[in-house]
């Protein structure tokens, strides 16, 4: 996982602002450190999934990433007397990287941009990572080089049921969200239902 200064400079501060405490002490400080690290990501705007975290955290798992970051944001809002930003995520975040490991195309990433950003007027409860994961599926569904759910499940993280779901949930505005320059419309609606 690519780090670059100013994340590893935001989480050593985050690190540093909890250490003193005493509930630090007894617990899992590699998921502490790569909490620290998920919440830098966030604050930088070049946020990754937990899961990304994990690779890189000795051993931690999501539950003690994720109960770390829960116990060091109450910290932190506790010891700064106001909630903690830590930016929201979208869909585009994660979806050139996703496409990069995937090997996809200019012109078919660019198309997977256009309609995540339309996704996002939408009222998809889903999460951003199977959002961008769902488009991809559903745009590589209409190009020469298509991705199975197996591949794309790998690429992101996410499980192929909720792939699954997720383009349940974003195929009834499959002709709102795919550009006309990418694909015809006849081409939409002859995409696989759900």
């Amino acid at each position: 996982m690519y780090c670059n200064v100013d994340f590893k400079d935001r989480a050593n501060e985050i690190y540093k602002k909890v250490e003193d405490q005493k509930p630090l002490r007894g617990r899992n400080q590699d998921a502490i450190l790569a909490a620290c690290l998920y919440i830098a990501c966030r604050q930088e705007d070049k946020p990754r999934t937990v899961k990304e975290i994990c690779s890189v955290a000795n051993g931690a798992t999501k539950k003690e990433i994720g109960r770390a970051k829960e116990f060091i944001v109450k910290q932190l809002e506790v010891e700064m007397g106001q909630s903690m930003e830590m930016g929201t995520i979208h869909a585009g975040d994660f979806l050139r990287r996703f496409c990069s490991h995937l090997g996809m195309t200019n012109q078919v990433v660019k198309a997977a941009q256009e309609a995540v950003q339309k996704s996002e007027e939408l009222d998809i409860r889903r999460s951003p990572i199977s959002v961008a994961a769902a488009v991809i599926y559903m745009i590589t569904q209409l190009s020469d080089d298509k991705k199975i759910l197996k591949d794309i499940s790998l690429a992101t993280g996410v499980a192929e049921g909720t792939i699954r779901n997720s383009y349940k949930d974003l195929y009834p505005y499959a002709s709102k969200l795919i550009p006309n320059w990418y694909a015809k419309e006849d081409a939409v609606r002859s995409l696989c239902s759900p």
